[in-house]
C-alpha cells in the first residue's frame, strides 16, 4: 500500500457483487428461455451450495460470517453458467464445495484466492467428463426435466465441429442470439453484451481486459482461419463457446486480475492467445476456462508491469 494520503470510497463489496448479479440476469433469462426451468434450478442449487459451504467454513473456523457480501452467490451463478443444463445436482454441489472450500476459503477467503473459484470448480468437475460434455438442443420442447434429463434432445456445440476444422452449421445470428448448444450461461452473446454495458455504466469493470481478450481472439482467428470465410470463422469463434462470458465476467475478477493498466492489457492478450492455442491445437474444444486459470497464476508478475514510479524516488529504486 502506498503512503498516505489515501482516497476513501463508499463503495463496498456487496453493491459491486449485486451489480455483477444484475449484469448476469439477461443471460439467466435467456438460459431459461432456451433450456427450460432446469437452468434456473441448477443455478439455484449452485448458489445455495456455495453460500452454505462458506457459512459452514466460517462457523467451523470461528470467523466472521461475511456471506452477506454476495460474493458466494456470484461464484455460484458463474459456476452454474459454465456447466451444461443436464449436469446432475450432486455434481454441482461437489463443484461448489471445491470452489468455496478449497479455492476460496482455504486461501483466506475473498481477496486472497489466487485463481477464479468458479473456473477452478469447473475444472474439478471435469473429473466427470461425460456429465460435463452433454449439451441440450435449445427449445422448451427439447429441454431437460427438473428431476430427469433422459428426455432431453442433445446436440453438439458449434466449437465441436470447428475444433475439427469444419465451419459450424449455425448462422452468425444464431450464435449471437444463443440458439445453440452449450453451457447454461454462455450461449447468448447478446445477453452477455447487455450485461457488459451495464457493468461499464456502473463502473464495476473497465473495458480494457474484455476488449484485449476478445480482440486478440478475433485477430488471431481472422489471420489464421481454418475455414474458407475468414470473417465468418472469426465471428463464430468470438460468439461461439464461452468467450464472452469468460472475458466479461471471469477475466475481470478483481482478485485474480492485474491492477495496472499495462498489466491488464498483457493479461487480456495472454488469455486470448492461450484460448486460440487450446482451441486449435489442444484436445479440448473450448479454451476459455483454462486460459484464464493459467493467466490467473501470472497476475503477481503482471502487476509489476506498468507499475507507476514513486515521485522523487531514486532511479535505482524506481527500476526495482
Amino acid at each position: 500500500i502506498s503512503s498516505s494520503p489515501h482516497v476513501h470510497s463508499p463503495v463496498t463489496t456487496k453493491p459491486i457483487m449485486r451489480d455483477v448479479l444484475i449484469g448476469l440476469a439477461p443471460a439467466m433469462i435467456m438460459a431459461v428461455y432456451f433450456f427450460g426451468l432446469r437452468a434456473l434450478t441448477v443455478t439455484a442449487v449452485s448458489v445455495l451450495s456455495c453460500d452454505l459451504f462458506e457459512k459452514l467454513w466460517v462457523k467451523m473456523m470461528k470467523q466472521d460470517d461475511k456471506t452477506y457480501d454476495l460474493s458466494a452467490c456470484v461464484t455460484g451463478v458463474l459456476l452454474a453458467f459454465v456447466c451444461p443444463v443436464t449436469i446432475p445436482y450432486w455434481t454441482i454441489v461437489l463443484g461448489a464445495a471445491f470452489a468455496i472450500l478449497l479455492v476460496k476459503m482455504l486461501f483466506g477467503g475473498l481477496g486472497r484466492n489466487i485463481v477464479n473459484p468458479a473456473l477452478a470448480g469447473r475444472a474439478f468437475m471435469f473429473s466427470w467428463p461425460v456429465l460435463m460434455s452433454t449439451w441440450v438442443k435449445p427449445g422448451f420442447a427439447n429441454a431437460a426435466g427438473l428431476f430427469s434429463t433422459a428426455d432431453a434432445v442433445t446436440a453438439a456445440t458449434p466449437l465441436a465441429n470447428m475444433h475439427q476444422g469444419i465451419m459450424c452449421e449455425e448462422t452468425i445470428g444464431q450464435l449471437f442470439i444463443g440458439t445453440v448448444g452449450g453451457c447454461i450461461g454462455e450461449t447468448s452473446a447478446l445477453a452477455l453484451l447487455l450485461g457488459f454495458v451495464y457493468l461499464l455504466y456502473r463502473k464495476v469493470i473497465t473495458a480494457r481486459i474484455p476488449l484485449a481478450y476478445i480482440g486478440t481472439v478475433a485477430v488471431l482467428t481472422f489471420l489464421f482461419p481454418m475455414g474458407n470465410d475468414r470473417i465468418a470463422w472469426m465471428l463464430a469463434q468470438v460468439f461461439g463457446g464461452g468467450l464472452m462470458l469468460g472475458a466479461i465476467f471471469m477475466a475481470t475478477d478483481y482478485v485474480t486480475s492485474p491492477v495496472t493498466k499495462l498489466g491488464q492489457l498483457v493479461y487480456g492478450i495472454g488469455c486470448g492467445v492461450l484460448t486460440v492455442m487450446i482451441r486449435y491445437f489442444g484436445g479440448y474444444n473450448e479454451g476459455v476456462s483454462y486460459a484464464i486459470l493459467c493467466m490467473n497464476a501470472c497476475v503477481v508478475l503482471l502487476d509489476r508491469i506498468g507499475r507507476p514510479v514513486k515521485f522523487g524516488a531514486p532511479k535505482k529504486e524506481a527500476a526495482k
